[in-house]
């Protein structure tokens, strides 16, 4: 008998293409793989050449997507109340708690809220589901706190939200105002495509509009460092500027836009002094502002979060619309108002209808027409009656009783909503949180009664539309971990037990892709711009293979699917998306932000992102590298106020506001020449799982646009206070797991470390990489900031007991500073170093006191010692390799002071320190940083 003989599993190379999930700008990423029949790893990561987006860019994070792509930290199973379910059970129960809410209370007693991560094939089903067959509007998202804003105000200005601009336009534009976004730090690549055209085209003037002085500011030819809120007298004296020096063809204006003379009005008061007194600027820079931008013959704005999450954000937008439709500098190449979105599928959710307030394909929930076609379309049985409860509003209901299930998906909303002392309230007293996410904690999660495994980016299988409107595939590589699955598919499962299989039964995203894409032209007839109908009869291999599209679409009648279509420019016939196909001008006025300063509150609060960070750090966090150049928040301070205050650089500082009475926002002070007097910034990403007092949200009051409903996060009315302890330090504790006898050694408990402490972050750092019996467990090591009111002898009595009883301890009690270490097999597993006063950096830069770097002590965890390295870690002596400032290069961790060396030594330019240090030379998301200490040597030793 001849028996089958065994194959050996062959592992092929193999290139996958995907799409980055982070910002807007929608990147293609390159991954090397090696696959077989049984498995697939992820080898290394570069952006992809040919898309259109990024060319082959990539930003740091972007860079680093494997480095956080590991399963620690993943939610792999469903639960309940804190325990391991099965599908079925977990589903039953949300499908019964939906129809018995619905029962008793209503449809607007049940709520989704979602987000621009999940992809358009999942948002698509969210909406059908919430609105088509639960029969409620009661779906909003994250995005409303990042560009719901824009989407008013260019449904307003065109009659549709579409955004008029392509990335190219960037590019060939004559003038580019960057106005309310750090581009250098929250959309690297584009940045980076700017720089380049700015050099191909020295004529090319950039103009910043940004109350700091940011990394973007390297490449302004003016910066106007506004007032926070001021932008509508700003751009309402562009206006008016414009209109006395005739720059605006009224007749031709007239032709394609209504309502010029009453937005001229609304303009009138808006001269050149006034916008100066109201914007805090002078004069003289407002006026140059005004003649670069009038005599541009090809004219972007392009805006993000400062312009929306505002309490006037629709305005804001309008008013830069307004100058735009006024000098007819738009629906052209390198023209437009172009708003920048912040998540990779807000677009996408846009044009599915993931807001409270929209339909479907670009439909509206308040035309009886539209509600009909969609009703059709999807055979609904009932659909909403109105719009549904915004963001802040959706929380307030849920406070208050009157939405009795919530299901979130993809979003953290406890920390990145406004208020979190009223969203935690909320949550609390809901009947029924259920959460569908990746991660097995974080600030929502504590509050879920049912917790849902999701699939993440490399998983996930679907599309999403970035910034300039261009649909790419995100591509599922790995199977999905443990249990986890794609959330259209848990949504589809719920609604099969609610008696709606029928219209639920995909089995594969292209399915739903063609739904939704036949839905985009259904009763169209040429009224929306958003017409994808032409990719509604695609196969699955088409789906699967398709190259990144941009709507709105030029179709062959010769050729089908997808090979006849080609790009147009939105609006480029001057034929808008209103009944009478003009577009609008909309009288505004400046007003100021809801959340005003007092003598009480005399502060304002501005947030925004890091370099290297992502919302809240659920991916980000992981990867110690994406930590190297800002370790832990700060709040950015001027030197005036740090004056006043009696602060010094890493002193502590209690923020409260009216909305943030009871615990305060506890920050190190960070002292910026480049913050307005009066004014102080703090990054968005650290929440309470990396610190006690990192809880931003709760100095924001729920301050909403009356038209977006997107709240006012750039600008919160403050107190800021010294606060004092009595020990401060660093612990350093090894990611250690005892292979051979894991009851002989556990990790030092996170949570009774963190009780023993009256303030402290945590930040994952880079360590050794152990090979023996004692190795790495996967998770990087962490360094935890931490103060006491306790003296530092009693601290460590406290803590001390809670490290494994097979550990060496060694403790050096100096005057000023106290040291301990412990070593576990002469490898050094926990290092704390504390004092009587702040870290201070003149004390690190003199190697004495208790401060040390974090990337030393690193360096030794999880490594055997010398004795004379333990007298060296007890006396705080440094080793030199050490004192070289803070990392500036993630990539290859080039740090400050070397770079400092490079410039004085002769470097002056960026390429030539990438030439000699290689920082720069890989994803490029330094070089703003890198210009910036080239310019301030130059101007120091003019």
């Amino acid at each position: 008998m001849n028996m089958a003989t065994p194959q050996p599993d062959i592992m092929s190379e193999q290139l996958r293409q995907t799409t980055c999930p982070y910002c807007g700008v929608g990147c293609g990423v390159d991954i090397s793989c090696n696959a077989s029949k049984r498995a697939v790893t992820l080898d290394t990561v570069k952006g992809t050449p040919e898309h259109p987006a990024n060319f082959g860019r990539l930003c740091v994070k972007g860079t680093n997507l494997l480095e956080t792509n590991g399963l620690n930290g993943r939610l792999l199973h469903p639960t309940m109340a804190g325990k391991s379910v099965d599908w079925d059970t977990a589903t039953d129960v949300i499908a019964d708690k939906i129809a018995s809410t619905i029962a008793q209370y209503g449809a607007d007693a049940v709520a989704f809220y979602v987000s621009g991560q999940l992809l358009t094939e999942d948002y698509y089903i969210a909406n059908k589901l919430m609105k088509g067959y639960i029969g409620s509007a009661n779906i909003d998202t994250n995005s409303r706190l990042c560009m719901s804003s824009a989407v008013a105000a260019y449904k307003r200005a065109f009659g549709e939200d579409v955004v008029p601009c392509d990335y190219a336009d960037l590019e060939s534009t004559d003038l580019l105002v960057i106005t309310g976004s750090n581009t250098a730090w929250a959309h690297p690549v584009l940045f980076q495509r700017i720089q380049r055209a700015k050099l191909k085209n020295p004529h090319m003037k950039v103009v910043v509009i940004d109350p700091r002085k940011t990394e973007t500011c390297t490449i302004a030819d003016l910066h106007l460092a506004i007032k926070p809120g001021s932008d509508v007298a700003l751009f309402n004296g562009l206006l008016r500027f414009a209109n006395k020096q005739e720059r605006i063809d009224k007749a031709s204006v007239g032709r394609f836009a209504d309502g010029l003379d009453e937005a001229l009005e609304s303009a009138s008061a808006s001269t050149l002094s006034e916008v100066a007194k109201i914007c805090d600027v002078d004069a003289s820079s407002v006026k140059t502002f005004y003649e670069i931008f009038c005599e541009a013959t090809r004219a972007i704005t392009f805006y993000s979060m400062g312009v929306n999450q505002s309490s006037a954000g629709v305005d804001k937008a309008q008013a830069i619309i307004n100058c735009h439709l006024a000098t007819d500098l738009i629906a052209k190449e390198g023209c437009g108002p172009f708003s920048i979105t912040g998540q990779p599928n807000a677009m996408g959710g846009r044009e599915v209808g993931g807001l409270a307030n929209m339909l479907a394909a670009h439909m509206d929930l308040e035309n009886p027409e539209h509600i009909n076609a969609v009703k059709t379309y999807w055979n609904a049985p009932v659909m909403p009656k109105g719009q549904g409860l915004k963001a802040v509003d959706l929380f307030n209901a849920i406070e208050r009783g009157e939405v009795k299930f919530v299901w979130i998906m993809g979003t953290n909303p406890v920390v990145s909503m406004p208020n979190r002392g009223q969203v935690e309230r909320a949550l609390s007293k809901c009947d029924m949180v259920v959460v569908s996410d990746i991660v097995e904690s974080n600030d929502t999660l504590k509050y879920a009664h049912i917790a849902l495994p999701a699939t993440g980016w490399s998983e996930k299988d679907g599309t999403v539309t970035n910034s300039e409107r261009r649909i790419s595939r995100q591509r599922g590589i790995l199977p999905p971990p443990g249990c986890a699955k794609h959330d259209w598919q848990i949504m589809c499962d719920v609604a099969a037990k609610m008696g709606f299989a029928e219209a639920f039964n995909f089995t594969h995203p292209s399915q739903i892709f063609c739904e939704y894409a036949g839905l985009t032209g259904y009763q169209n007839n040429g009224q929306r711009q958003l017409d994808l109908s032409p990719l509604q009869n695609i196969t699955q291999a088409q789906y699967d293979a398709m190259s990144p599209l941009q709507w709105p679409f030029t179709t062959s009648d010769e050729l089908q699917g997808m090979q006849g279509l080609n790009s147009k420019r939105p609006f480029a016939d001057k034929q808008f998306s209103t009944p009478n196909g003009k577009a609008k001008l909309i009288p505004v006025v400046f007003k100021a932000p809801q959340q005003q300063t007092s003598k009480l509150f005399p502060f304002v609060v501005n947030s925004g992102r890091a370099r290297d960070q992502w919302h809240t750090m659920t991916r980000t966090g992981k990867a110690a590298k994406l930590l190297a150049h800002t370790p832990n928040a700060s709040v950015h301070v001027s030197p005036h106020d740090a004056k006043t205050l009696g602060a010094r650089n890493k002193d502590y500082v209690a923020l409260h506001s009216a909305a943030c009475v009871d615990a305060p926002v506890i920050y190190p002070v960070k002292i910026d020449e480049d913050m307005r007097k009066g004014e102080v910034f703090i990054p968005i990403h650290w929440s309470a799982q990396y610190g006690s007092h990192c809880k931003l949200g709760s100095l924001y009051a729920s301050a909403v646009d009356p038209i977006s409903g997107q709240p006012e996060l750039k600008h919160a009315a403050v107190a800021i206070e010294p606060v004092r302890f009595t020990t401060y330090g660093k612990v350093f504790v090894a990611s250690i797991v005892q292979n051979a006898q894991p009851s002989e050694f556990n990790f030092l408990d996170e949570v009774a470390l963190q009780h023993a402490c009256d303030y402290w972050t945590k930040t994952p750092i880079e360590g050794a990489v152990l090979t023996a019996n004692t190795n790495l467990s996967g998770d990087a090591s962490t360094v935890f900031n931490i103060a006491s009111n306790k003296g530092r002898r009693a601290f460590t009595q406290d803590v001390l007991p809670l490290l494994p009883q097979n550990t060496v301890l060694l403790q050096f009690h100096h005057h000023t500073y106290s040291v301990c270490i412990a070593l576990v097999d002469d490898k050094l597993c926990f290092a704390a170093f504390l004092g009587d006063e702040p870290e201070q950096e003149a004390a690190l830069d003199a190697n004495i006191g208790w401060s040390v770097p974090n990337a030393w002590v690193a360096s030794l965890l999880n490594t055997s010692i010398s004795l004379e390295t333990q007298r060296k870690l007890l006396r705080t002596q440094v080793d030199e390799a050490f004192l070289n400032g803070d990392v500036v290069c993630s990539c290859f961790e080039v740090r400050e002071k070397t770079i400092s060396d490079a410039i004085e030594g002769g470097c002056s330019s960026v390429t030539e320190l990438g030439k000699k240090l290689k920082c720069g030379t890989n994803c490029g998301s330094c070089k703003p940083a890198l210009s910036q200490r080239i310019n301030q040597h130059t101007l120091i030793g003019a």
